[in-house]
C-alpha cells in the first residue's frame, strides 16, 4: 500500500513536470513569435530627450520685467524665473521662429543661400500700410535678392518686409508659412505660443511666453548653428542704408554675448532674447517681456546672465555610452545587459555643491526580457542635488540582445514560474 502511494506521488510529480514543460514549450514559443514580430519595431525606437527640471536653486535677483525666465541651454534646466507661462504679445521675437523655420528649409537644402526672390508689393512699405513705421530692410518691389541677403536683414536688422518676401518665398503666401510655424511650434511643444503674423506685429490671438521663447531659442542654438551664428553679426548695409543690430548686448564688455532677438511694439512693450557663454562652454539664454523701456531691457537681461555665470557651474556628472549598471536579461542570448545614457548628463548647480549631487537609476520593468533594441529606454537616472531633482534622463541599453535558443528560453520560462510561487 505505502509502495502503492509513493508510486503514485513520483508519478503525479513527473505528471506535473511533464505538464509544466510542455505549457512552458507552448509558451516560449508563442513568446518567440511574438518577439520577433515586435523586435524591428523596437530597433527603431524614438530616444526619450533629457527632461530639464524647473528648479529654484538660488533666490534670483529682483527682475523689472512682466516676466522672466533664465534657463541653460546645453540641458534645458531653469535657474530662476517670474510668470514664465504668462501669455504675453512677443513683438519681433517672433522673427526667431521665423528665422527657425528658415534655417530648417537652408539645411535640409529645399532652398540655397544663393537662390534669387523677387520682392512683392506685400514686402514694401508704401504697399503695405501695417509696415508703415516698422524696422525695415527697405526693400522695392520687383527687385531681386538672395536669400542670404533677406536672411540678414531678417536677423540682424530686424526687417519686417525680409520676414514677408522670404515667408513668400518658402510657402507662397504668408499665410502657409505662418500655419509652418506654428507646426514647428507644436513639434517643439511650445506649449503657449501661437503665431498669427510673420514678423511679430500686434494681432489679436498672436501670443507666446518667456519659456516657450527660451525653448525655441535654445532649439535654434542647438539645432541650426548656421543660422544662428547670423545673430552675432553687429552691423550690415543693404542698398546703401547701414544698420546696427538692434541687439546692444553684442557690444558688452563684461560678457560673451551673441545672440539673440529684440522685439517692441505698443502692446507688447520691451522684449529681449539674449544669449552668452562662458570660458567653460556654459550657455545661458535669458529672456525678459514687458518692461518699461529699451535700456531697462538690456540692463535686466544682463543683470540675470551676470547672476548666472556668477553663482551657477555646469559638469558633465555622467557620460555617455558608459555602463551605469548591468541587469539580468530573461529569455536572451546573453544572461545580462549594460545599462547607461545615450548622451552625457551635463547638470548645472550652485557653485562649489558638486559633492551634493548624487544619481539614481529605475527600472520601468520588474524584469527585462529579449529582445532589446540598442538605445531602447527601459528607465530612467534621476540627478539630484540634495533632495532635489535637478535632471532626469533614459536609461537605454547600451548593447542589444538578441532572443536566445528554444532549451534556454524554455528554462528561463521555468525559473520565473517557479519563482513566481515563492
Amino acid at each position: 500500500m505505502v509502495m502503492q502511494l509513493n508510486k503514485n506521488r513520483k508519478y503525479n510529480k513527473a505528471k506535473i513536470l511533464k505538464q509544466l514543460c510542455v505549457f512552458a514549450a507552448l509558451h516560449v514559443t508563442s513568446l518567440f513569435i511574438t518577439v520577433s514580430a515586435v523586435a524591428n519595431t523596437e530597433s527603431n525606437v524614438a530616444l526619450t530627450t533629457t527632461q530639464p527640471i524647473a528648479t529654484a536653486l538660488i533666490e534670483a535677483p529682483v527682475i523689472e520685467a512682466k516676466a522672466y525666465i533664465l534657463m541653460d541651454a546645453n540641458n534645458g534646466q531653469v535657474l530662476a524665473q517670474s510668470n514664465a507661462d504668462e501669455r504675453l504679445a512677443p513683438a519681433s521675437l517672433t522673427k526667431i521662429m521665423t528665422s527657425y523655420v528658415i534655417g530648417q528649409f537652408l539645411a535640409n537644402n529645399k532652398i540655397g543661400q544663393d537662390d534669387v526672390v523677387t520682392i512683392s508689393q506685400n514686402a514694401w512699405v508704401r504697399g503695405n500700410p501695417a509696415l508703415k513705421g516698422s524696422s525695415l530692410m527697405f526693400l522695392e518691389p520687383n527687385q531681386k535678392v538672395s536669400v542670404l541677403d533677406l536672411n540678414l536683414g531678417l536677423v540682424v536688422q530686424s526687417g519686417n518686409d525680409a520676414a514677408i518676401a522670404l515667408a513668400e518665398y518658402i510657402s507662397g503666401t504668408q499665410e502657409a508659412f505662418i500655419d509652418l510655424m506654428n507646426q514647428y511650434a507644436q513639434q517643439l511643444k511650445l506649449q503657449n505660443t501661437h503665431f498669427k503674423t510673420v514678423h511679430g506685429l500686434d494681432m489679436d490671438g498672436q501670443y507666446s511666453t518667456a519659456r516657450d521663447m527660451a525653448l525655441l531659442s535654445q532649439a535654434l542654438i542647438n539645432h541650426l548653428p548656421e543660422e544662428y551664428a547670423l545673430n552675432k553679426i553687429k552691423e550690415f548695409t543693404y542698398g546703401g542704408i547701414r544698420q546696427e543690430n538692434r541687439n546692444r548686448l553684442l557690444w558688452s564688455k563684461t560678457l560673451n554675448v551673441d545672440g539673440l532677438k529684440t522685439g517692441h511694439t505698443s502692446g507688447a512693450g520691451y522684449n529681449l532674447v539674449s544669449s552668452a557663454y562662458n570660458e567653460t562652454g556654459m550657455r545661458l539664454i535669458a529672456v525678459v517681456f514687458g518692461t518699461e523701456s529699451d535700456k531697462k531691457r538690456f540692463d535686466e537681461s544682463e543683470k540675470l546672465l551676470s547672476w548666472g555665470f556668477r553663482t551657477f557651474e555646469s559638469l558633465p556628472v555622467l557620460k555617455a555610452n558608459q555602463p551605469l549598471l548591468t541587469q539580468k536579461v530573461w529569455f536572451g542570448d546573453v544572461s545580462e545587459v549594460q545599462l547607461g545614457l545615450v548622451e552625457d548628463a551635463v547638470v548645472t548647480f550652485p557653485r562649489g555643491q558638486a559633492n551634493q549631487l548624487k544619481a539614481t537609476q529605475t527600472l520601468d520593468y520588474p524584469n527585462l526580457e529579449a529582445p532589446l533594441a540598442q538605445n531602447q529606454v527601459v528607465g530612467k537616472v534621476t540627478i539630484r542635488l540634495g533632495e532635489q531633482i535637478v535632471s532626469e534622463q533614459p536609461l537605454v541599453v547600451l548593447t542589444p540582445v538578441e532572443p536566445g535558443g528554444f532549451f534556454s528560453r524554455l528554462w528561463d520560462f521555468i525559473v520565473l514560474k517557479v519563482s513566481s510561487w515563492f
